[in-house]
């Protein structure tokens, strides 16, 4: 029989919640002033950064890999505020986003990655099931705002461009958050996507090259929420 008491236990040094989260950012905020990549975005662009850190603990490859276009932040809010539908690549992402947020703010999460039309659709035009998905959501909620979030798969991204042009979507209501992670078409979708974005005018945040994930747009999208700071009705929202 092992003699457990040899060993010394231990407890976290920390160890409430809250406490821990403070701590993090506070550390994250610390770090960051070693990184002079750092001083080059705005305030609303360093909270995502923290946040991107804080879920991946990567310095380097979210400093130089994030994109955003110009004023990206306050205009997906004004999106989002306008009660935009979230349509996502995989359920991960829907799962993960708070329910406080959304609530708070009518934003419905629309993902038909498993829906029995979606298996036909891919079938019938030989695309992955992303694909089939993504155009579907676009076809139902085209006549409102849109934030289209990608964590996982880049062929979301292809679909999600074409539909809106073929459709004829008004490009001033929607936005990306492009975070597809892997190895085949991870940075040409993203390419694509950034020039989409830049040609049209529209407020994206972008991880480019290989670098992503869903938990990175998630938090990409609490960090956006949580900014959301000067709103006391539409009317008196001052984002542009």
């Amino acid at each position: 029989m092992q003699n457990t008491k040899e060993f010394i236990q231990e407890q976290p040094p920390i160890n409430i919640g809250a406490d821990i989260s403070v701590r993090s950012f506070e550390m994250i905020e610390e770090e960051l002033q070693d990184y002079p990549k750092a001083k080059e975005f705005d305030e609303n662009e360093i909270e995502v950064i923290s946040r991107l850190i804080h879920t991946s603990t990567c310095f380097d490859e979210v400093l130089n890999s994030i994109y955003f276009t110009q004023n990206a932040i306050p205009r997906i809010q004004k999106l989002l505020l306008n009660k935009a539908k979230i349509i996502v690549d995989v359920n991960m992402i829907k799962v993960g986003l708070s329910d406080f947020y959304l609530d708070t703010y009518e934003n419905e999460v629309i993902c038909y990655i498993k829906e029995a039309f979606t298996y036909e659709m891919a079938e019938k035009n030989k695309t992955t099931r992303s694909y089939a998905a993504v155009v579907e959501a676009i076809k139902r909620h085209k006549d409102g705002p849109l934030v289209l979030a990608c964590g996982n798969a880049p062929t979301f991204i292809y679909a999600a461009i074409n539909t809106l042009i073929d459709e004829g979507v008004d490009l001033k209501n929607v936005a990306f958050l492009l975070f597809p992670v892997g190895f085949v078409n991870v940075v040409e979708s993203k390419d694509y996507g950034k020039r989409f974005c830049e040609q049209f005018d529209i407020p994206a945040v972008i991880m480019e090259g290989r670098f992503g994930s869903s938990t990175m747009t998630v938090a990409t999208l609490h960090a956006t929420y949580k900014l959301i700071k000067d709103y006391d009705g539409k009317d008196k929202y001052n984002g542009k």
